[in-house]
């Protein structure tokens, strides 16, 4: 029996200009580089200017995705963002993508599940590709993070970058196996009991500013380690697949100790991990789609591949997506 999966096409990543090392952090917060590599792998990450919006970097990873796609923005008829740094609180960045790329009217709102954001985001735009709503779906993970820090806090503004990613998903005809290009599988969770252990202490309804960034970091560990491990496998069972089967396992990139505690609990040869923490450190919903190109621009992930991905953040919510490529 035939059916319509939604395929990834096209990816592409943009990170700011601006490179700040764990020596440059060590000048303004009580740190050093030896101290930030052993507890989370981390050596630099990216900051985008003051004058570039998240909205400027989607821009320009959706750009790469669609000429990797061999598409155009007049192909565009579903855009979706997400993020949890948004240009304004209304519109959604989403809109301000759409007009800067010169996409034509179309879908376009922003998905918030901070760094879940972007398996969330990619099950809502399978929904509309799968479906027949849409033939030329942009998703993106776009994230400055690095506007929520607390520079006076160690502890986290050590471990957050900025940047994005973005995927082209289209229509493919497959026939309901395994074997099919496209989405396979989603495990999706949010469990809002523990709220506490990471979110951002402000909000226009609350405090009226932006905040700062908040996290229980030892606890959010032990949360990462097992709840990920049990939505893969979830994830792999809605693909018909084992764990086993997976060519390349696509984190978020958190940390690198959360990264292989959640390899070695699955049972993953290490070489068929992408890692790119130590580079990118933790971009939140931009971390999957930046890691995914990288590996795809460097030749380890090849068309015909099983990739799964997976993510935990804030509210917590936590999800994992399996594909062929």
């Amino acid at each position: 029996m035939s059916v319509i999966r939604s395929a990834v096409t096209g990816v592409g990543a943009y990170l700011p200009e601006q490179v700040v090392t764990n020596a440059d952090l060590a000048e303004i917060v009580d740190t050093s580089d030896e101290w930030i590599v052993e507890r989370t792998g981390i050596r630099q990450r990216h900051r985008a200017r003051d004058d570039q919006p998240t909205s400027d970097l989607a821009v320009e990873a959706a750009k790469k995705a669609l000429a990797a796609a061999g598409k155009t923005p007049a192909d565009v008829d579903l855009i979706i963002v997400a993020t949890t740094t948004p240009d304004m609180t209304f519109p959604a960045t989403a809109s301000i993508v759409q007009r800067k790329l010169g996409a034509p009217t179309c879908i376009a709102f922003d998905v918030q599940a901070v760094c879940t954001g972007f398996v969330y985001a990619i099950s809502v735009a399978d929904g509309f590709v799968a479906r027949g709503n849409a033939k030329c779906a942009l998703v993106i993970g776009a994230e400055e993070m690095t506007r929520l820090m607390d520079w006076t806090d160690r502890t986290t503004c050590v471990l957050f970058g900025d940047g994005a990613g973005a995927v082209v998903l289209e229509p493919v005809e497959g026939q309901g196996t395994p074997a099919d290009r496209g989405i396979l599988g989603f495990s999706l969770r949010s469990d809002g009991t523990k709220t506490d252990l990471l979110y951002v202490d402000g909000g226009p309804s609350t405090t009226g500013t932006v905040g700062h960034l908040r996290m229980a970091g030892n606890q959010v560990f032990r949360h990462a380690v097992v709840n990920i491990a049990e939505a893969v496998t979830s994830a792999a069972e809605a693909a018909g697949i084992e764990v086993s089967d997976v060519d390349w396992f696509v984190p978020h990139q958190a940390n690198q100790r959360i990264i292989k505690g959640v390899g070695d609990r699955l049972g993953l040869d290490e070489d068929k991990v992408v890692s790119t923490v130590a580079r990118h450190a933790n971009t939140s919903a931009a971390s999957i789609p930046l890691a995914l190109d990288a590996a795809i621009q460097d030749g380890r992930i090849k068309p015909g591949d099983m990739v799964l991905l997976e993510a935990m953040g804030g509210g917590l919510t936590w999800g994992a997506c399996a594909f062929r490529l």
